[in-house]
């Protein structure tokens, strides 16, 4: 037998290795573009990151001493109920209470593993195949592949920036059809930092509850506001969606704890305990001692990331300073999160050392390999033509890096 006919043979009639559904799920761009940049940097390159969404700061001491505290504790180190810690339940509720005045009660919180969990389960448990989900585009990677993993399909609805990428309610209704059942909403935003006004909220929500849809609202940005943006929890300012509306949240923003792995989400009691079944048998419990860590952040105060937002504010404004000195370069300012989203449609075509890149993809890579600076392009949030950067870095690292860029871009010709 040859060394070629001993290998594994397939055919059309051989079964699937990978399940269709499993296998069509795109690989996370913002964490794919952060790890290679964490890999050139291992290898000794200066790569500058501007990938990944993640606070540069670190979990404040008080937090992280619950979690030690919690280590100790044996009740820990034990099954606790699947849907969270009761405590914790009940510490959410009231932060809810607190920082946007929408009022629950702790049976209708669901603990989860970090943010991205609550998203899929959410959609896992309001969808059954086929049905629709509006998505306002550009979006966070991650939301359309949790609804095509849940079954549903996700229809876009692309934003720019000459609305300061928010969408209107007669775009959201030229989307609508017989199938759709839920829309999702997210201000402030990843990746534009868009934050909607009060006002368009308020219109947005009482569209949604005229055509009895479900509404997935993600207020994980909720506290990283600037200038004279406000955050508006879509619940709060209409009430009669509250019995059709999924709230998610969690500590990893707010409080610098992204890899504590705490988020949640909140909504009527019978779709929170269907998710908590779902929950049950996926994953059980959350870490306890995440779970203890989480619960002295929400119930503490807001000091750390009055701290952290002062930051941001600096940082927003050097970037979007340096990036619109860029010729070819558009870039909004952002109310919200700690995301730049600049237009850099002008610049694809253009010759830039040699190489004429067609797509922000490949524009992304030749900043990647010439300026050693790591971004993220359109194509991963479904709008072409754009960049997300990150200002949640140092400032030295900003600079930095954005002035490599304009060296780099500057020789677009």
């Amino acid at each position: 037998m040859t060394a070629a006919s001993s290998q594994p043979q397939s055919s059309p009639a051989s079964p699937r290795r990978v399940s269709a559904r499993v296998g069509a799920i795109a690989e996370s761009a913002t964490l794919a573009v952060d790890a290679k940049a964490k890999a050139l940097k291992a290898a000794g390159r200066p790569v500058i990151g501007f990938g990944a969404g993640e606070p540069d700061f670190p979990t404040p001491d008080y937090i992280v001493a619950a979690a030690v505290e919690a280590c100790a504790n044996p009740r820990f180190h034990r099954y606790t109920p699947a849907g969270g810690l009761p405590e914790l339940r009940e510490a959410i509720a009231a932060k809810t209470l607190r920082d946007s005045g929408y009022r629950v009660e702790p049976a209708q919180v669901l603990v989860t593993n970090g943010g991205k969990q609550a998203i899929y389960e959410a959609f896992a448990t309001l969808l059954d195949p086929g049905d629709e989900v509006i998505v306002p585009a550009p979006y966070w990677t991650t939301y359309p592949e949790s609804i095509r993993l849940a079954g549903g399909v996700p229809v876009e609805v692309v934003a720019d920036e000459s609305t300061g990428y928010r969408v209107s309610v007669e775009q959201l209704e030229a989307a609508r059809t017989e199938r759709t059942k839920v829309l999702l909403f997210v201000s402030p935003s990843n990746p534009t930092g868009a934050v909607y006004p009060r006002e368009q909220v308020e219109a947005i929500g009482r569209w949604a509850a005229e055509h009895g849809l479900w509404v997935l609202t993600d207020e994980i940005y909720e506290h990283l506001v600037y200038g004279e943006a406000r955050f508006t929890s879509l619940p709060v300012v209409v009430p009669e969606l509250a019995d059709r509306c999924v709230v998610v949240n969690g500590v990893a923003k707010t409080y610098a704890m992204t890899g504590w792995r705490v988020g949640w989400l909140i909504g009527p009691k019978d779709v929170v305990k269907a998710a908590a079944n779902l929950q049950s048998h996926a994953t059980s419990n959350v870490s306890n001692v995440a779970q203890a860590a989480a619960l002295a952040a929400v119930s503490g105060d807001l000091a750390a990331v009055a701290e952290m937002r002062t930051a941001f504010d600096r940082r927003r404004r050097t970037i979007v300073r340096m990036l619109n000195e860029i010729p070819g370069v558009e870039c909004p300012e952002p109310e919200g999160a700690f995301y730049a989203y600049p237009s850099v449609k002008a610049l694809l075509g253009k010759e830039i050392r040699g190489r004429r890149p067609a797509t922000t993809t490949e524009l992304a890579e030749l900043i990647l390999e010439e300026a050693e600076v790591a971004v993220v392009p359109g194509e991963a949030f479904g709008t072409p033509g754009y960049l997300r950067l990150s200002y949640a870095l140092g400032d030295d690292d900003l600079v930095e890096g954005v002035s490599r860029l304009q060296k780099l871009l500057a020789e677009a010709r």
